[in-house]
């Protein structure tokens, strides 16, 4: 049986989805991009801002499971440029302490919904 997962705190789903599913003892997190929900607009002014505002939206959803980032054990980061990489490391490695870090790829994409430059998943465990 799956829970579903959703946040006043995150941004509302753009699409047929939600935020996070919990199926058995993980939690799967839907693609999070830079939208500020306070606002419902578009984090784009940098790309170390906008990398934070996706991480603070993920800790949103962590947040309302009563998770954290130390309870995630795999992440995907998409990239519209990959020159993009050390920036957005440096702001999502904020988040972890080496030690507790998950497994993760970081992958080029031609496109990413609404143009934005980074989209961040994650899975968690409960």
């Amino acid at each position: 049986m799956k829970r579903i997962i959703n946040t006043s705190n995150a941004p509302k789903p753009i699409g047929p989805y939600n935020q996070a599913v919990i199926s058995g003892n993980l939690m799967f997190i839907s693609g999070q991009v830079a939208f500020d929900p306070s606002t419902d607009e578009l984090v784009l002014d940098e790309i170390q801002v906008e990398t934070k505002q996706v991480m603070e939206n993920l800790k949103s959803i962590l947040n309302e499971a009563n998770l954290s980032f130390k309870d995630v054990v795999k992440t995907t980061i998409f990239l519209s440029n990959m020159n993009d990489f050390q920036e957005v490391n440096k702001v999502y490695g904020s988040y972890f302490t080496n030690e507790e870090a998950p497994a993760r790829e970081t992958v080029e994409v031609s496109g990413l919904p609404k143009n934005v430059n980074v989209e961040i998943s994650m899975i968690a465990q409960l």
